[in-house]
């Protein structure tokens, strides 16, 4: 069922190795998740997951699971403890993050910076990144974390997986690439371009894809990317790094993407990655492949990385790694204030931190109220959402999540927000019920059922094994549940 012009292509592209390439559309594809550091230790969650789990080479948090697992319909799923990712998705945001090959090729270690996912749904790269940049961070400023998406739809399902994941530095935009570049003028140390691509790379995992494929929507696809990464140079800071990366197999939108994009702006170059067991290089003479008219090649383009589905365990994948020339200032600020929330823009009555700082001294640790207290808190509407430590003004944007939300002001009370009881620590909590991840409470709690219980009233954080799921209220030996209407199911 593959589009014949596409093998034909891919034939004269890899010669002897097409038979290989062509075999591996015959094989069971790869399945894999990423265990989410926010939760805890890489060494600990893996040790409590009941699955049967190998590395994944190129993510240190990532590992490929068993044929007859099934960790979607697991309640650990619905506790953010992993991410359910193809494994080459998972290469672009270790490069943007990871070391290089090269030394003093930009940026340092990810600590609190600024970072752009700009085309982020459904969420699988930008949870990855706000893990390694807390990883980084430790119990420092784990920085600043724009995740955007055009698509309204996706977006929402962008928003939903920031949440899922505990992610308390994290704004969700639903902007165009032109107009984020208007507000964001050098503004971020690191950006993300997965870009919209022909996603012949996901034939295997998407037969959708393959009826959708065209060579004119290929070209359509690469003039768009080119429109995207433009956007995506003007908003990088001097000696900031840029990850491009796609998941088709088409030159015209990897090698030809990237030269195109080196002769528009000279002031960026490709380095080296460290490429695991695989990992293939870029072929500078694809830059132009098809064409009758070529350009100048450019050697470095080997130095970019493609994933190929018949030399390892995942699906096909391309990236490139680039520097923008200058120097990364340590610390690194925009100078003066005019990119900072102004005071209306927070727009929060000293009323409204009253009522959650009263629900916060009821039902969290003295730490975690303080720690709580200190924050930038924006209001939109009856919602309230704690900003993350320098966050930029979102005056005039689309925003979806600024930062982590807390929950909602009502007359008199406030009531906690999904996202918090996500975001906390089973020991940042006074009260919590535990509930075992084999029982048949858990399934029913998440189903919306209530249960018996003996206690203080009050709000209790409800976990799983351990990791908070939900939140429930107790009041006449019932706990009442609050799990999201909108995310009850059977499990």
């Amino acid at each position: 069922m593959l589009p014949q012009d596409f093998l034909q292509r891919m034939e004269q592209m890899l010669g002897a190795e097409y038979p290989a390439f062509l075999k591996s559309y015959d094989k069971d594809r790869h399945q894999a998740l990423r265990l989410n550091i926010l939760k805890g230790s890489v060494g600990k969650l893996r040790e409590r997951l009941p699955f049967s789990l190998s590395p994944v080479p190129w993510a240190e948090d990532g590992f490929y699971y068993g044929k007859d697992d099934a960790p979607g319909k697991h309640p650990f799923h619905e506790a953010g403890v992993y991410y359910i990712q193809e494994p080459s998705a998972m290469a672009p945001a270790s490069f943007l993050m990871g070391e290089l090959e090269e030394e003093d090729s930009g940026c340092g270690a990810p600590g609190g910076e600024r970072v752009l996912d700009l085309c982020a749904a459904p969420g699988g790269k930008s949870t990855q990144l706000a893990a390694a940049m807390r990883k980084a961070a430790g119990e420092g400023d784990a920085g600043i974390l724009v995740c955007n998406e055009i698509h309204p739809a996706r977006a929402k399902i962008l928003s939903e997986n920031i949440e899922r994941m505990g992610i308390g530095n994290a704004l969700v935009t639903n902007e165009t690439p032109q107009r984020l570049a208007e507000v964001f003028d050098a503004y971020f140390t690191r950006i993300l371009v997965d870009a919209p691509c022909s996603g012949e790379g996901m034939f295997r995992k998407n037969e959708e894809a393959c009826g959708e494929w065209s060579t004119e929507n290929v070209t359509l696809c690469a003039k768009r990317q080119a429109e995207i990464l433009d956007c995506a140079a003007s908003m990088l800071s001097p000696g900031g790094r840029l990850v491009y990366s796609t998941c088709t197999f088409a030159p015209e939108e990897n090698e030809g993407s990237i030269a195109g994009f080196l002769t528009r702006h000279p002031e960026f170059r490709i380095v080296r990655v460290k490429k695991t067991e695989g990992m293939a290089d870029g072929n500078p003479e694809w830059a132009y492949f098809g064409q009758e008219t070529k350009g100048d090649l450019r050697p470095e383009l080997k130095h970019t990385v493609r994933l190929w589905p018949h030399k390892l365990k995942g699906e096909g994948h391309y990236a490139a790694v680039l520097i923008k020339e200058g120097e990364l200032q340590p610390g690194f600020c925009v100078s003066g204030e005019e990119k900072g929330i102004s005071k209306k823009e927070r727009n929060v009555p000293g009323k409204g931190i009253l009522e959650f700082l009263q629900f916060a001294e009821e039902t969290l640790l003295p730490e975690t109220v303080r720690r709580l207290s200190e924050g930038v808190y924006l209001k939109f509407g009856g919602q309230l959402y704690l900003a993350p430590q320098g966050m930029p003004s979102v005056k005039g944007l689309k925003v979806l999540r600024p930062g982590l939300h807390l929950g909602t002001v009502k007359k008199d009370r406030f009531e906690p927000s999904h996202a918090l009881a996500l975001a906390l620590q089973p020991e940042q909590v006074l009260h919590t019920v535990n509930l075992s991840s084999e029982s048949a409470e858990i399934r029913s709690y998440l189903n919306g059922g209530t249960f018996p219980c003996e206690g203080e009233k009050g709000w209790y954080l409800i976990t799983v094994d351990g990791f908070g799921i939900g939140w429930g209220k107790l009041a006449g030996g019932i706990m009442k549940n609050h799990y999201p209407k909108g995310l009850r199911k059977p499990l």
